[in-house]
């Protein structure tokens, strides 16, 4: 799909953000791959979107990755330390999948209705 840039006035294909939207949205479904795929993708076709408002799509993708695999992280190496941690891990890991999931629809709708990513 092609729009033009409110900002630039250059005409911006959305596609690549779509995909890249649909790939982190199953994501949690296939252990998180197919985000680390997405944001290797996203890292190659970035560039055509330079000044237009689909760059912040792109950047607000990568931090939603970024700061998930921290979370994860963290939330696994805290309550792997600890037995009772090992039976209640599924509770943080549950919180962070709903977190990404509403980051990246929240995304995805601002794609759609031709609006930048949320700051």
């Amino acid at each position: 799909m092609t729009e033009i840039d409110g900002t630039s006035g250059r005409a911006v294909s959305t596609t690549n953000a779509h995909i890249l939207y649909a790939l982190h949205a199953v994501s949690p479904f296939t252990l998180w791959s197919l985000s680390l795929l997405a944001v290797i993708i996203g890292a190659f076709v970035r560039d055509a979107a330079r000044g237009t408002y689909v760059e912040t799509h792109y950047q607000y993708l990568l931090r939603t990755f970024c700061w998930g695999i921290l979370w994860v992280v963290i939330v696994t190496v805290i309550f792997a330390l600890t037995v009772v941690g090992l039976l209640v891990l599924w509770i943080p890991w549950g919180i962070l999948t709903i977190w990404y999931l509403y980051r990246v629809i929240r995304g995805w709708l601002r794609l759609n209705d031709g609006r930048p990513a949320p700051e």
